[in-house]
């Protein structure tokens, strides 16, 4: 069972990393970006696919994938489809998903796949947002971290 204790290790893990703000960010907005689209299984392997490319941090990109939880993918998934259906001029019909195998959802790929894509955008930049404003304040209360990360924002990029 997953413990809040847990959790907050994580979280805390993520905020006192020794990178730039912005770079803790951007890892967590990608892996929040990837958490939103259909492709159920592969989530996780695409965040370290994706951080391993583009030289993200892989800690936060995963965490960041796992913003989606199961209890969300289903209403995510939902207005995923209804958003796209808009997007293409459709009136959204009333979606029949019993499964979340591929054969159960490829009638609606391509409005789940535009509209996941707009939400998952914009998902990712409240996370990337929230992200860089919680390192931050985190480290502004450790004296030896608030000087290092003022620092970096200054340079625009991690200090050696």
């Amino acid at each position: 069972m997953i413990s809040t204790d847990n959790i907050k290790q994580r979280f805390k893990k993520i905020l006192s990393l020794d990178a730039h703000p912005g770079h803790i960010a951007t890892g967590f907005a990608v892996g929040v970006f990837i958490g939103f689209t259909p492709f159920f299984g592969c989530h996780t392997p695409l965040a370290i696919a994706l951080a391993f490319i583009f030289r993200l941090n892989k800690l936060t990109c995963i965490t960041g994938v796992w913003v989606n939880t199961p209890l969300t993918i289903v209403p995510v998934l939902v207005a995923s489809y209804k958003l796209g259906e808009t997007m293409l001029g459709n009136t959204p019909a009333p979606i029949h998903i019993t499964t979340l195998e591929w054969g159960a959802i490829k009638q609606y790929a391509t409005a789940i796949i535009l509209g996941s894509s707009v939400i998952g955008f914009f998902a990712a930049l409240a996370g990337y947002a929230l992200c860089y404003w919680l390192v931050v304040a985190l480290r502004k209360k450790d004296p030896a971290l608030k000087q290092i990360t003022d620092e970096m924002e200054i340079v625009g990029e991690e200090l050696d």
